[in-house]
């Protein structure tokens, strides 16, 4: 029930075949290159993580937002980094402002 032995090698190791008549040719296009990362985006996020004594929080929440709008008028990329720094830089701005009520209230008492 075998068959008997050609000198045809397999069909997947056929050379491609010229295309057929009538058929247009196939084109490829190059991709196109990836967008650039922002890189106000991701001094926002590196101060967001670092703090800095808060400086980092302030300088986050302003440079994420100059990256918010650099990726919306230039297309570039980051727009979520620029969005992690902007979180990272309020929360650390949230963490200094209830510092500060708690050290004042805790200042008040104690007088």
């Amino acid at each position: 029930m075998t068959e008997p032995a050609s000198n045809q090698p397999p069909e997947w190791q056929q050379p491609p075949q010229p295309p057929q008549p009538g058929v247009p040719p196939q084109y490829y296009y190059p991709h196109p290159a990836p967008a650039q990362t922002n890189g106000m985006a991701i001094a926002s996020l590196v101060l967001g993580i670092l703090w800095l004594y808060w400086l980092g929080s302030v300088l986050a929440v302003i440079f994420g937002h100059v990256a918010l709008r650099q990726t919306a008028e230039r297309g570039d990329g980051g727009r979520g980094l620029a969005i992690a720094g902007l979180v990272l830089g309020y929360v650390g701005l949230g963490v200094l402002v209830a510092g500060l009520v708690i050290v004042t209230v805790a200042v008040g008492f104690s007088v």
